[in-house]
């Protein structure tokens, strides 16, 4: 089945975003993490694409690993930072070579990091349309686009950002995933938005269960999106206690995906940072609560 198909399937999808390893005890914890999630039966599981593509080899390699070695649908990140025509043509041949048939289709920040101006490849792509158009042209994959409840850094407005799925949608754009929610009402603004542009884009929110205060700055940085106050809130009372950080940031993040999916989301896309312990106790309260929710088989 097709990532669509499986969003309008029935149940909630559940699935989990990994980044590239960097090191070999990095990829030792990645796959760890891998063969946990893998026994809750994810709908599918996702590889980034580091910055500026630095991480070009690395995506490439661990989803093709992913894909032959486990039971998981995968699906790769794609960006057009630094990249050619060619070089993009050449690394979606590489995904089909090994068996991967879906691709998040990205622009990408600016080479320069966030705030600095976006500058095409000479030979290459400007906008996330263009790519859904050229991944589409070069065989039978699903491709699924980024999505920003808070506004993309470089927009106007969110109303902007709608219009920016629209366009990507008529590209041949099948679902979208968002970038961390930390405010449920900015999600279901941009889902309605896009909704009342005539547009019927599952729209898959990502949450991550933060485990230590920092990690909320980090995000931010990393992504250009600002903080819901009373999630800053809640993590800056306990930021002393590293625990009590874990066990807030594992409720907040319960209480979003409760609330999503009584919103009517098609499902939760989990970013794990290569760890699973704080990401399957989110699944586990999840599948506790409701009953349309997979149990799976979860061990540790």
């Amino acid at each position: 089945m097709s990532i669509p198909d499986l969003l309008s399937a029935g149940p909630p999808s559940f699935s989990f975003e990994f980044m590239p390893p960097r090191d070999e005890a990095g990829e030792a914890v990645l796959w760890e993490s891998i063969r946990r999630l893998e026994q809750v039966r994810p709908s599918f599981v996702s590889v980034t694409y580091g910055a500026g593509g630095s991480t070009r080899d690395g995506t490439v390699r661990v989803t093709g690993r992913i894909q032959r070695e486990t039971t998981l649908t995968t699906m790769a990140h794609l960006t057009c930072v630094g990249s050619s025509l060619a070089s993009l043509r050449q690394v979606v041949g590489e995904y089909a070579d090994a068996g991967i048939r879906n691709i998040l289709a990205l622009r990408g920040d600016p080479a320069g990091g966030l705030g600095t101006p976006w500058t095409a490849h000479p030979e290459g792509l400007d906008h996330a349309d263009q790519l859904v158009g050229l991944i589409g042209s070069l065989g039978s994959f699903t491709v699924g686009v980024a999505a920003f409840p808070d506004k993309h850094p470089e927009s106007h407005s969110l109303e902007d950002d709608a219009d920016a799925l629209v366009r990507k949608a008529d590209a041949g754009a099948s679902f979208a995933i968002t970038q961390m929610v930390t405010d449920v009402d900015a999600y279901l603004r941009l889902r309605d938005l896009v909704a009342a542009r005539g547009r019927d884009l599952p729209i898959v929110p990502g949450l991550m269960p933060v485990t230590y205060a920092s990690q909320l700055e980090r995000m931010t940085k990393l992504n250009g999106q600002p903080l819901a106050a009373d999630v800053v809130r809640r993590i800056e009372q306990v930021a002393h206690d590293k625990e009590a950080v874990r066990r807030v940031g594992v409720a907040i993040c319960t209480e979003h995906a409760d609330r999503l999916l009584d919103e009517g989301a098609p499902g939760i896309h989990f970013i794990t940072m290569n760890r699973s312990t704080a990401t399957l106790e989110v699944y586990r309260n999840l599948a506790s609560g409701r009953s349309a929710v997979p149990v799976g088989v979860v061990s540790g």
